[in-house]
């Protein structure tokens, strides 16, 4: 991809915001090429696009059919409008062009495989499918990327790299995003819902709220970060941390028996569930 590039991003909710300010504010890869004159978001709501022009200085319009010639066509959108949105980009003249200049389109809708969004796309459309999370709004997202059948190893590369931008991203099978959407596309909310009984918990046994909700912060935060940098495998730094007849191996034990071990594999599970029954219902 060069530079001056024509990026439209067709909703400007939660997640399309997300991706809109990452990428403009990554200097890295491709996102260096991306300013905010590169970008037309498509956001019906005239409040939200409002928001978003004098936020981020951006174009915006009101429908897919109003975007001019694009080299990236970003898809956020929810799953159960998608297929009216892609009716709207198949009859605009300006995506639906010849192949030399159509536009690279990637969807970041959860359940909708490849295939499903290829048959509603302008005929002969390159498709990846990503799938983000929030943290990438600050640089620190999980992505996982999978190609469609005319997307080739350029399109794959350079969408990987732009989501890398905005934290990590990883090229998987397609049989595997549903999981990739149930382990880091929803897993934000699990950690959030986790600091938050953690919280809960000491402020039981009587600690402060607002230090309560700093401490449990601080500690996923420099958890994560210690898991991440150390040589170390995060069971043996978890065994380093449990003392023998210590609080923390006290505590873990009375977690397990409290089902510790199934919580997160029934959350996972529910979440693969509804990834794929947003594909049948879309």
């Amino acid at each position: 991809m060069s530079s001056g590039i024509k990026f439209a991003i067709v909703g400007g909710g939660k997640m399309g915001e997300g991706i809109l300010a990452g990428l403009i504010r990554s200097s890295q890869g491709s996102a260096a090429q991306l300013d905010a004159g590169s970008f037309t978001v498509v956001e019906p709501s005239e409040q939200r696009r409002q928001y978003l022009t004098q936020t981020y200085g951006v174009r915006c319009v009101e429908s897919a059919g109003q975007l001019g010639q694009s080299d990236v066509v970003l898809l956020s959108v929810k799953p159960q409008v998608m297929m009216s949105v892609l009716e709207t980009i198949r009859t605009n003249d300006a995506l639906a062009v010849p192949n030399a200049s159509r536009p690279l389109f990637i969807t970041i809708a959860a359940g909708l495989t490849t295939a499903k969004l290829e048959a509603s796309l302008p005929e002969g459309s390159a498709l990846v499918r990503v799938m983000p999370n929030m943290p990438l709004s600050i640089g620190e997202g999980a992505s996982g990327v999978c190609p469609g059948s005319l997307a080739n190893e350029e399109h794959v590369a350079y969408v990987a790299d732009l989501f890398s931008c905005l934290g990590v991203s990883v090229v998987v099978d397609e049989s595997l995003m549903d999981v990739v959407c149930a382990l880091s596309g929803s897993g934000p909310a699990y950690v959030a819902a986790m600091v938050e009984s953690l919280r809960d918990a000491a402020v039981k046994q009587g600690l402060p709220v607002d230090l309560a909700e700093k401490l449990a912060l601080q500690t996923v935060l420099g958890t994560a970060q210690l898991l991440s940098q150390s040589e170390a495998s995060i069971a043996e730094i978890r065994e380093s941390i449990c003392s023998p007849g210590g609080t923390t191996i006290a505590a873990l034990d009375a977690m397990h028996a409290e089902g510790f071990d199934n919580v997160f594999e029934a959350g996972v599970d529910a979440a693969v569930k509804r990834s794929k029954e947003l594909a049948q219902c879309s």
